[in-house]
């Protein structure tokens, strides 16, 4: 264990998490031999060898007997370093403290007991038909209310396997307890008590009783497949005014957010623009549930738990240097640059072309830091709850044309509202696109039909154009003509390369550069830009503004350049 001060960290549980999710609990052949249920075979048509074993509680005290030298096949080579067993177990399966013949086995006698914690057992349930468990579903494809949850309600499950099953590289466990006391956080959680849960039942800090929850509302889970949800825009609030609220709390070292891995990146990103602490944020997320060969979550988990531990992280005055942080593969990336490039272990790249990994966890579980980000975040950006106005102006379409209409940024009690968090959409298009010779701005129906579906929201509203690498122009002339008529309808457009962009995407008097942002991180940006600066000047004529009014907008622009520049 290292010698650091030990840690309080707030764990914030995230949607669609593979990280607290786990493979499908199937009835055991132990089970199905006890039930007169054909058993589970191999491709040769026999019983599987062995049982999956899954974590559960016992519910009384028992005692096992382990063979002596059984758990290396080495141990027996070495017995003369070795004290005596506990006794011996003859074939009769009576132990005695003395061998009663040769064929008896030395063993160790081993007192198991509720309290210890969650043992590795096979898994003994049947539906309440009498059929085995195959899968999550009790009917496969069936309706909800034939479904099981694979995903954890909560972080405290997740983070207890690893801390009593996991074993560090010394040869012990409790590598979480260790180091750190966790409290736990059902932010926008993948999993749900759709029946409610009292407040005597719960787990997590929370206080009082848990209402009946529905999927696709109060959480989200990707499985079952056929039954799998993502939250909505208006979850980014709850997601921003609860995440900023424990963070506000003072109480914690730290923070750790778990998500599904291909979108972890894009919520680490918005933490670093939007939440304002002086505390390290650290995002994680896996490619294999708990469990499961090779599962990559606990690993990322512990070395979050080091990484605020150890304390690189801070300067001078105590203050997070580094932003926030995915931690993945003993890699720290920083938000702004990280990307997920494939659903596998090792997956996450760093884009943008100029760093973007600010560090590691050696071999030997060192924390080091080989370079900190140059762009605001946390509690230095510029859009971060604190900074943001509590209303500004959406261009919007009413009956008399475009006009500006107040968009309120936060409630009365200073939290981000619903209606607050923008719609922003990314457009996008490859070579040969215009359908023939000489197609104008008015021959785009689905570009327009974006354009006019922004206008009619009622609320703030942008574009990120996903163009040519690295200038961020499209291709289509026409497209670019519709988009300027946009921008001088209020709807700022951001441009970025197509892809992981290296180079920096063109400026220019009316969109917005986005340096070499992804699409997915230019629309972050611009979402909170939004939310600090409001809509663009309405021009009266945006397909022929004047002079003045092109003045304005190129003013209006430099505003949000300003900001894409530095964060």
């Amino acid at each position: 264990m290292s010698e650091s001060k030990r840690v309080r960290i707030a764990h914030l549980s995230g949607p669609t998490a593979t990280i607290q999710n786990t493979p499908p609990l199937v009835t055991s052949n132990k089970a199905r031999e006890k039930h007169g249920l054909p058993a589970l075979t191999d491709d040769a048509g026999a019983p599987l060898k062995f049982d999956a074993l899954r974590a559960q509680r016992l519910a009384a005290p028992a005692t096992v007997y382990v063979e002596q030298f059984s758990a290396h096949p080495l141990e027996k080579d070495a017995a003369e370093l070795y004290g005596e067993p506990d006794g011996y177990v003859g074939a009769d399966g009576v132990f005695r403290a003395a061998p009663a013949s040769e064929a008896d086995k030395p063993v160790y006698a081993i007192e198991l007991a509720p309290e210890d914690g969650l043992y590795p057992l096979p898994y003994m349930a049947v539906q309440a038909d009498g059929s085995a468990w195959e899968e999550e579903m009790a009917v496969a494809l069936g309706p909800a209310s034939a479904a099981r949850q694979g995903f954890f309600p909560d972080g405290s499950r997740s983070f207890e396997e690893i801390d009593r099953l996991g074993i560090e590289e010394g040869g012990t466990a409790s590598p979480i307890s260790s180091r750190a006391d966790v409290d736990f956080y059902r932010v926008a959680p993948p999993a749900g008590y759709t029946k409610g849960l009292s407040a005597q039942e719960r787990t997590d800090v929370g206080e009082g009783d848990i209402a009946p929850e529905a999927r696709g509302v109060h959480f989200n889970g990707y499985k079952p497949v056929h039954l799998s949800t993502v939250p909505a825009r208006p979850a980014l609030a709850k997601i921003t005014n609860d995440v900023q609220a424990i963070a506000d709390s003072g109480d914690y070292d730290g923070f750790i957010w778990t998500q599904g891995s291909p979108q972890v990146e894009e919520t680490a990103y918005w933490f670093s623009l939007l939440i304002d602490t002086t505390h390290p944020i650290c995002g994680n997320a896996a490619q294999r549930p708990q469990g499961m060969i090779s599962n990559d979550g606990p690993k990322n988990i512990v070395d979050s738990i080091a990484f605020i531990q150890s304390r690189k992280w801070e300067d001078a005055d105590g203050r997070n240097r580094c932003g926030v942080v995915v931690i993945e593969e003993q890699q720290y990336f920083a938000a702004r640059e990280v990307y997920k490039s494939d659903a596998r272990p090792g997956n996450y790249r760093a884009t943008g072309g100029h760093g973007g990994i600010i560090g590691q966890t050696s071999h030997a579980g060192a924390v080091s830091l080989t370079y900190l980000p140059a762009y605001k975040h946390t509690y230095l950006s510029e859009v971060n709850t604190s900074k943001l106005p509590a209303a500004v102006s959406a261009a919007t379409r009413t009956p008399n044309g475009i006009e500006l209409v107040e968009v309120a940024i936060k409630d009365f009690d200073g939290k981000i509202t619903e209606d607050a968090i923008p719609s922003v959409s990314i457009v996008k298009e490859g070579g040969y696109f215009d359908e023939d010779y000489g197609v104008g701005p008015d021959d785009l129906p689905i570009l327009t039909a974006t354009i006019e579906q922004k206008l009619g929201l009622g609320r703030l509203a942008g574009i990120v154009i996903e163009g040519l690498v690295p200038y961020g122009r499209l291709p289509s002339k026409a497209s670019e003509a519709l988009l300027q008529r946009a921008v001088f309808s209020g709807i700022p457009v951001a441009r970025v390369g197509r892809g992981a962009p290296e180079g920096f995407a063109d400026p220019t008097p009316f969109t917005i550069a986005g340096s070499n942002l992804t699409s997915i991180k230019a629309r972050l940006l611009l979402m909170a830009s939004l939310m600090k600066l409001g809509s663009l000047p309405i021009a009266a004529d945006p397909a022929n503004p004047t002079a003045d009014e092109r003045a304005a907008t190129i003013a209006a622009v430099r505003r949000y350049q300003e900001l894409f520049l530095t964060h």
